[in-house]
């Protein structure tokens, strides 16, 4: 079938007259940007009209609901991320219902309005995208959800709000208390990556540990760091590629730091 063909499919199931079935596929394809492509078919079409198409025809009898499960995941990187783009601007503009399924979580925080993160068919959490992100509830979430550092410890204290988790190599490090069961238990600390500060000023944060520079990986926009923190050789920070960012060498050691807000005691993963 011609792409208009596949469009008037669905409609010509449900017993549209011809009409009205002409105007609604018509402003299906101006809706995908592809008015012109009517009399086309599949194979004269790249792979993301293709999917454009895919994403029309799902679209055009009004659904209520539309189910997309991992409705990218052949394209390449360029051709996914302008797909993104024009999946949210069309939910936008309709304003239906899209149940989005997919293993790609930069995409889940670009496109869509609530995540529920799910581990061995349970909800781990759903909230916003910037919730999700800045405020995990548990290690899994923590994990899952764009670059983590994870800290193990045990709880030596606590407050109603924070608490003290000591690292089995013996550091101590404030943090924001979440998600932990009282003094004496396991704790998987959460840290982002750019939330960590080189050679922070006296008193700016309240952890202060010396890290050695393991590996500089360049990045374009960042260069990610990865350093021997606190018994961690495992430990990222994101330092930003801007005129004034510091420049580290392989080997050499440096103080960083990070505030309590920004470091959330959660259950332990160990």
């Amino acid at each position: 079938m011609t792409i208009g063909e596949n469009l008037a499919f669905p409609l010509e199931v449900r017993k549209m007259g011809k009409s009205e079935c002409d105007e609604k596929v018509k402003e299906a394809l101006d809706m995908v940007q592809l008015g012109d492509f009517a009399d086309r078919r599949p194979s004269q079409l790249s792979g993301g009209q293709q999917q454009r198409v895919a994403v029309a025809r799902a679209l055009v009898f009004d659904p209520e609901v539309v189910l997309m499960d991992e409705p990218l995941g052949a394209l390449d990187k360029n051709l996914r991320e302008q797909m993104q783009y024009e999946i949210k601007h069309i939910h936008e503009r309709l304003g239906v219902t899209v149940l989005y399924v997919t293993h790609d979580q930069s995409e889940a925080l670009t496109m869509l309005n609530r995540v529920a993160v799910f581990d061995d068919s349970i909800i781990q959490q759903l909230a916003p995208p910037d919730v999700l992100y800045e405020q995990p509830e548990n290690a899994f979430v923590a994990d899952f959800i764009g670059d983590n550092n994870c800290l193990l410890g045990t709880v030596i204290s606590e407050s109603k709000t924070s608490c003290v988790v000591k690292t089995d190599e013996g550091s101590e490090i404030k943090a924001n208390k979440i998600n932990i069961t009282g003094v004496g238990s396991r704790s998987t600390l959460s840290i982002r990556p750019e939330r960590v500060i080189i050679n922070p000023e006296a008193g700016q944060v309240p952890n202060i540990f010396q890290a050695k520079t393991e590996e500089l990986i360049y990045l374009g926009d960042h260069i990610r760091t990865r350093m021997t923190v606190c018994g961690s050789d495992n430990f990222f920070v994101k330092i930003p590629n801007s005129s004034h960012h510091a420049n580290l060498n392989k080997g050499d050691t440096v103080t960083i730091g990070w505030n309590k807000q920004d470091c959330r005691a959660l259950d332990a993963s160990d």
